[in-house]
This record gives C-alpha cells, structure tokens and sequence, in this order.
C-alpha cells in the first residue's frame, strides 16, 4: 500500500480534513496527516477542533513538528504529498526553500525527492493579487509541484474568493484527489 502524507496549513478547509482523507483511503492511500503549527493549534485549542478523531481515522500520529535527531520516525515514508489547503503564507516560504516547519521541510525535501506533490490552495482574491503570489505558484510549477489554481493555467483549480468570503462547501477537494497517482 502507498503513503500519502496530507499536510494541511491553517486556513479553513483544515477543519474537513476528514474528507480528503476518507477519500484517498477509499483509492486505496495509507494517509498520515502533518499540520502546521497554527493549524494544530486550531485543531487541538478551538472549539470544534477534531485531532482526536484525525488521528484515529488515519490510525497514525499527527505530526505538526519536527522529531529530535535520536528519536524514531513514526510515519511511514511517504509516496505522493498533497498539501491542502494550502496558504499563501506556506506557498511563500516553500517556494523561497524555507523549512522553518516539519510541514514546509516536507514539501521543500519533496520536490528535491521528486515526489509527486499536488497543492489545493486556500486564500482570498486579494491576497491572490500580490506579486509574490503568482511568483511562487509559477516557481512551483516549474519544480514539477501541481498547484490547483484557478489562474487560467493550468487548469480547473481553487478560485480566491473576496476576503471574508470564503465558502467551505465550495472547496474543491475532488480537484485535488483527481490529480493524485493511483495507490496501487
């Protein structure tokens, strides 16, 4: 059976993190969650927050930071990466190299690995206008990572909404799962 880590940043569509990863259970992915720091946060200290039942549905542990050098690792190795949602903050940093979190170092060393990594990003229209977002997604791509970005690109993908505006239901989780290799 293949692994697929999820790593999820801090922005809404984290807090149904159980449809992707029922989902890519239901294809046949062994699936192992890695959060941001933030987002653990939201997971574990807001009202609503599901790590308990995240952990339980993957029936691994949820990372969300860097192991010391003499411990084990705990996850297995893994095939394919799908980063959702993914912010424009995370997009920022792994696109500059920066491995500031387990989450960025995992998808940074993914790229070097030659991982097959799809992005589903998750941030407003006006952030979407800054300059360094369009840079990065277009570094990105050009790594080989597929960032699902409704940018008239590459494709269908996530479309930024006004700020304030998002809408959960409208997140396009399919889009992201489509784009994965088969699991066997």
């Amino acid at each position: 059976m293949k692994t697929l880590y999820v790593i999820a940043c801090a922005a809404p569509p984290a807090r149904r993190l159980t449809i992707p990863i029922r989902a890519a259970q239901k294809s046949g992915w062994d699936v192992c969650l890695i959060l941001t720091p933030d987002a653990h946060r939201w997971m574990t200290e807001d009202p609503g927050g599901n790590l308990d039942e995240l952990r339980e549905l993957t029936g691994h542990p949820v990372r969300h930071s860097y192991k010391l050098p003499s411990e084990p690792d705990v996850l297995p190795a893994p095939d394919a990466l799908l980063v959702a949602p993914l912010t424009s903050n995370s997009l920022n940093k792994w696109a500059a190299g920066i491995s500031d979190t387990l989450a960025l170092g995992l998808i940074t060393e993914g790229i070097g690995k030659g991982l097959h990594i799809v992005a589903l990003p998750h941030w407003n229209d006006a952030q979407d206008r800054h300059p360094a977002v369009r840079r990065s997604v277009a570094e990105l791509r050009e790594a080989g990572v597929t960032v699902l970005l409704d940018d008239g690109q590459s494709g269908p993908g996530y479309a930024p909404h006004p700020p304030g505006r998002g809408n959960l239901d409208a997140y396009p989780w399919e889009l992201a799962l489509d784009a994965l290799p088969p699991a066997s």
